[in-house]
């Protein structure tokens, strides 16, 4: 509605008729559940780095993997993660001091003794520990309010297991719930960590039969590497979890998050659980399992980008968390839409604000093709919103994008040429 103007003057108005600029989100925020020595439990804490995890939740704990992951996603490149202390563990156990229960006052001349020393009971230790609940905001469960949180990782699963407080059975049943949240919440990515001492026979079978993992929002890394033991001399086996999420934020920082974090030098780690040789790798390449390799000269690298999904088209962890990263910013940058009139203005808007960003997506080398029209599109008008839809208060808008595709197999086709002639092209 026009304003009214009841008498003689100049007025200026101002219109919005200019672009809303969709901006991107962020990529690189891990998540990490696990036992710690100390903090608070089952609340999810925002560190921004190794200092700051030390003094909230503590340092390095015997038989606990959650500071020695935080530690390597931090000097990977990590730059902000959440935190969640889950109660048990060998970090409560280490942290659990002994007290004198209160003496009981005797009759007579017997001065009151104090009852023997009395440990606090460790909380038992389960799949629900980490599974949580999101009414409850424990465990996993908790990080559903969380929505700054683009990946997942429990290394401390593997510690629980090691412990004897859980079975495999409980491993995958906690490994499919991380799967199950990503899922649920969109944006998200599980970094999944193989049990300890699995042969690649074992972990093939682990993946295909006995967890039968089948996701394009997860991976799997294989085997555990070696690093510094800080609680004493000599090297400790870890899960690769937490040194992965901090190789995917280095990689979105360094190239984007369009290029696959694979070809990567491990920082900090000194060795592998087990050497991984290119004839066991093309057993497990296949099925999803991403092995960790060390090649002479060039170190301990990353030497698989895959997912755990059975669909060709969401084979390679960078084309996911490329739509996670375009889906999540769209929805972020077009929340002014709602409730505005659904006519064709609004249509030709919300197209422009989209290309406009699509198209900085594809300068970026996200996208496949020699210009923007090759790389995507971006359709909104009457067919997609005819009477029927609109008058359902919908508005839909249909995007097509054709993502890059890591170079995994790199063929040099070499043969013997006499020379003198044109090589045809």
């Amino acid at each position: 509605m026009s304003p009214q103007y009841l008498s003689p003057g100049v007025y200026v108005e101002e219109v919005d008729r200019g672009a809303k600029p969709i901006e991107g989100v962020g990529t690189s925020v891990a998540a990490f559940i696990g036992f710690a020595a100390q903090g608070p439990v089952n609340e999810p804490t925002l560190v921004t780095n190794w200092s700051q995890f030390k003094e909230t939740f503590g340092d390095f704990v015997a038989g606990s993997y959650l500071a020695h992951a935080v530690y390597g996603y931090f000097y990977n490149g990590g730059g902000t993660a959440y935190v969640v202390r889950v109660p048990g563990g060998a970090g409560e156990q280490s942290n659990t001091k002994e007290t004198a229960a209160p003496a009981k006052a005797e009759t007579g001349d017997k001065a009151a003794k104090p009852e023997p020393k009395k440990k606090p009971a460790k909380a038992a230790v389960s799949a629900k520990t980490f599974i949580g609940d999101a009414d409850a905001r424990t465990g996993l469960g908790g990080l559903e309010a969380v929505d700054e949180v683009t990946m997942v990782v429990i290394p401390d699963l593997m510690a629980a297991f090691q412990n004897g407080d859980l079975k495999e059975g409980d491993v995958k049943a906690v490994q499919s719930a991380m799967l199950a949240h990503c899922e649920k919440m969109k944006y998200r990515f599980a970094i999944l960590d193989p049990l300890l001492g699995f042969s690649p026979q074992e972990v093939k079978k682990w993946r295909m039969e006995t967890a039968g993992y089948d996701s394009k929002y997860g991976a799997l890394y294989y085997p555990w590497i070696a690093v510094s033991n800080p609680l004493g001399d000599g090297m400790i086996t870890i899960p690769p979890s937490g040194h992965m999420a901090g190789i995917y934020a280095r990689s979105d920082t360094e190239r984007g998050v369009h290029k696959a974090p694979a070809n990567e030098i491990v920082r900090g780690a000194t060795g592998l659980e087990l050497q991984i040789t290119k004839g066991e790798q093309d057993v497990l390449n296949p099925v999803g399992v991403n092995c960790i390799r060390t090649f002479p000269g060039r170190g301990i690298r990353v030497w698989g980008a895959r997912t755990i999904s059975s669909d060709p088209s969401w084979r390679y962890i960078n084309v996911r968390r490329l739509f996670n990263y375009v889906e999540a910013s769209i929805e972020l940058g077009t929340q002014w839409v709602v409730f505005e009139p659904n006519d064709v203005d609004l249509w030709e808007r919300v197209k422009r604000d989209i290309t406009a960003f699509l198209t900085l997506v594809w300068r970026d080398g996200a996208l496949f093709g020699n210009t923007p029209s090759e790389a995507f599109y971006v359709k909104c008008d009457e067919e997609l919103n005819p009477p029927e839809v609109r008058d359902a208060g919908m508005l839909i808008v249909e995007i097509g994008m054709a993502p890059v595709k890591p170079a995994e197999f790199v063929v040099f086709r070499i043969s013997q040429w006499q020379g003198g002639g044109e090589v045809s092209e």
